[in-house]
């Protein structure tokens, strides 16, 4: 014990990957990789969708085998040939998707792993419950070790992951994505429990697109590009332009593309939307070749107001029009056939088809065209699919490829291929960019312009104020279910969309022609 403490106090790693190397058919995921993290450091891991971070952190928790390379724990080779290896180890992530069992305790889900070794199988309930709270007081955190997870809100839920990781001691926690859902006040609750797991020796491995938070808690950054290591940064000293460049390769200088014109002609509109409970007399207009937002804090209702006009979700009152004339949209499939497309917010459940490939995915909203008397045009379907690739410049091996195995960035873009298939006049986007990487994100914006520039009306849902305030023309904001107001972007600042946002302003007052 007195060698380990000796050599990580004089900073030998925690966990040291070394020329780690794996490959997929028709893809080098990782080329000779180093990725070292010591204990009680905050050490990010960030580079674009599908350089290979996702592949590392598999590899150092034991889902996937190494091609070459070796691991070393406490300066110590070890192999990592399973999850349940690298627990042992004291390595634990938490991902994305939560491993909760909504129906059991906080305490439950806490000792989730444990309860099987209690008599019956059961651990006493009091034990996990005394032992619960001292977890989440050593988070700093007061949280009753009795409610069932599934009452508790999305950052809740993160915490009592952490709190699991925590009470079997672990030594490095991997977070992928860990603020992708939280508002902005629980982001700087989490950072500050990251802070302080790191003051007590804990080794975090961060991995997030949001390189503001990233600089903020990291002490370290790794960047990946192309599955090879850029570099290693004190976090200290690296600016957010320097990163992306070392993300991306390139400067970016220019995220947001802006040459569309908006014409005068107004192609859709909607009228007085009500959704039970979720939207409330909501109006909106889109004119051709204009890119419209509509925003708000996370639950104002701006997904739901899409969703209806989508034929999504059924609304109690409003009506649509389409190029001046009524339209009755009572389903996603009439949507579809009066020429409305919508990217959802979420596109791994509700855009593709993960296990199915990249030519049936693009294919999916528009079957009824490649159809004749029950039988699908193949040939064609195929030359539509390898179009929209080239168009979009979608990054995968063949049009056979699986979607699931696509980066999140190329997952977008063939959801969007999807809907242009369809030969839409209106496009509307939620949340184009979550989730993907910022070179992803330049292209998804570049897209987004040119679909204006086609002539094409295309609303923007985001709760990312630069894109709203530099990718649309007017925006609409959005508060407990109503518009509250309907600013021109180029007069609009983020602090007076804030205002609005948080309820600033009588409801639907604030319009200008």
């Amino acid at each position: 014990m007195k060698e380990v403490a000796r050599r990580e106090a004089a900073g030998t790693p925690l966990i040291e990957m070394q020329r780690v190397s794996k490959a997929f058919p028709g893809v080098q995921a990782l080329d000779e990789v180093d990725f070292a993290v010591r204990a009680g450091e905050v050490h990010a891991l960030v580079g674009e969708n599908g350089a290979g971070k996702s592949t590392l952190v598999k590899i150092l928790t034991g889902v996937y085998p190494m091609d070459a390379g070796r691991i070393l724990v406490r300066g110590r080779r070890a192999e990592i040939r399973s999850p349940l290896d690298a627990q042992r180890l004291g390595v634990r992530v938490i991902h994305q998707e939560f491993t909760l069992v909504n129906d059991l305790s906080v305490a439950e889900n806490i000792f989730l792993d444990v309860l099987a070794l209690g008599v019956l199988g059961r651990a006493p309930r009091r034990w996990m419950e005394q032992q619960a709270r001292a977890v989440l007081s050593r988070l700093g955190l007061d949280l009753d070790p009795s409610t069932p997870v599934g009452e508790l809100t999305v950052a809740e839920q993160q915490i009592v992951e952490i709190a699991r990781a925590v009470s079997r001691e672990a030594a490095v926690i991997v977070m992928d994505e860990p603020t992708a859902a939280l508002t902005e006040s629980e982001v700087e609750r989490l950072l500050g429990i990251i802070r302080g797991l790191r003051s007590q020796g804990v080794a975090i491995v961060y991995i997030s697109h949001k390189l503001d938070e990233v600089l903020a808690v990291a002490d370290r950054v790794t960047v990946l590009r192309d599955g090879r290591l850029v570099g290693v940064r004190d976090a200290g000293g690296l600016t957010r332009a320097e990163l992306v460049r070392m993300m991306v390769g390139r400067p970016v200088e220019q995220m947001f593309a802006r040459r569309h014109r908006p014409s005068g002609d107004v192609v859709f509109e909607a009228q007085g939307i009500t959704v039970p409970g979720r939207v409330y007399d909501a109006s909106f207009t889109v004119r051709r070749g204009e890119v419209v937002g509509i925003t708000g804090l996370m639950g104002a209702g701006q997904g739901w107001l899409v969703r209806a006009v989508f034929g999504a979700v059924p609304v109690t009152a409003g009506q649509l029009r389409l190029g001046g004339r009524p339209v009755a949209i009572r389903s996603p499939v009439d949507a579809v056939r009066a020429g409305i497309g919508l990217l959802t917010e979420n596109r791994k459940e509700e855009g593709l088809v993960l296990s199915q490939p990249v030519v049936a995915n693009v294919s999916l909203a528009s079957l009824d065209g490649l159809s004749r008397l029950g039988w699908l045009d193949q040939r064609r379907e195929r030359r539509i699919a390898a179009e929209y690739v080239r168009r979009l410049t979608i990054r995968t091996p063949s049009l056979s490829q699986e979607v699931a195995y696509l980066s999140g960035g190329n997952q977008q873009k063939v959801v969007l291929a999807k809907w242009l298939a369809t030969e839409p006049e209106v496009v509307v986007m939620a949340e184009p960019t979550r989730g993907i990487d910022v070179g992803a994100k330049a292209e998804i914006y570049r897209l987004i312009d040119e679909l204006a520039c086609q002539g094409k009306a295309v609303v923007l849902v985001s709760s990312e104020l630069p894109e709203i305030l530099n990718l649309t023309d007017r925006v609409y904001v959005m508060y407990a279910g109503r518009i509250q107001a309907e600013l021109p972007t180029a007069s609009a600042t983020a602090e007076l969309i804030t205002h609005y946002a948080t309820g600033g302003g009588a409801p639907g007052t604030t319009r200008w022609p």
